[in-house]
């Protein structure tokens, strides 16, 4: 299946000069969600990851994330923006490529040597990425991957993340 065809652009947006990748499209239709689903699963198998948690990022992490918990029998843990979660956080500031964002993590997410694989809808510069990997490293968790949906090869984000197999679908 032509997951790219499935992924609308978007000129300009959210500020000039950015092309966004919306995902929506591909959301809607049934034969691509589960094509993309059980694609992503496939790969994640492949390389071996056998997480305890999946951990995704707001908002669009969460569309993916907690299914690929559940194919792989792992735990999913939600990193928010701040003042979301209700308990204790450990938390992390960064840079994203149109400003700049603080992400947070339940103090009590998940114990120390925990295994854990990042997902998210898309890697564009790899601030949010990074920032994740960074605070659950911080945390004393493995970072044993990162899986996305599309990847903006371009950026050259990768060089910015932990040396662990990365898994994408699209790539442009």
């Amino acid at each position: 299946m032509d997951l790219k065809s499935l992924v609308r652009n978007i000129p300009d947006f959210p500020k000039p000069g950015i092309q966004f990748r919306d995902i929506t499209t591909l959301l809607r239709d049934p034969q691509g969600l589960r094509h993309t689903l059980d694609t992503l699963h496939q790969k994640c198998i492949e390389e071996g990851f056998a997480p305890d948690y999946v951990v995704g990022m707001e908002s669009r992490g969460f569309l993916f994330a907690p299914a690929l918990a559940y194919q792989l029998g792992a735990g999913f843990v939600p990193v928010r923006k701040p003042g979301k979660l209700p308990a204790e956080v450990h938390s992390i500031e960064y840079d994203l490529e149109y400003g700049s964002d603080r992400l947070e993590v339940h103090q009590d997410a998940f114990e120390k040597g925990a295994r854990i694989l990042i997902v998210d809808d898309l890697i564009a510069t790899g601030g949010t990425a990074k920032a994740t990997a960074e605070l659950i490293q911080q945390m004393g968790a493995e970072v044993v991957g990162f899986a996305f949906i599309i990847e903006l090869k371009d950026l050259g984000a990768r060089s910015l993340l932990p040396d662990v197999p990365i898994v994408t679908l699209i790539e442009y």
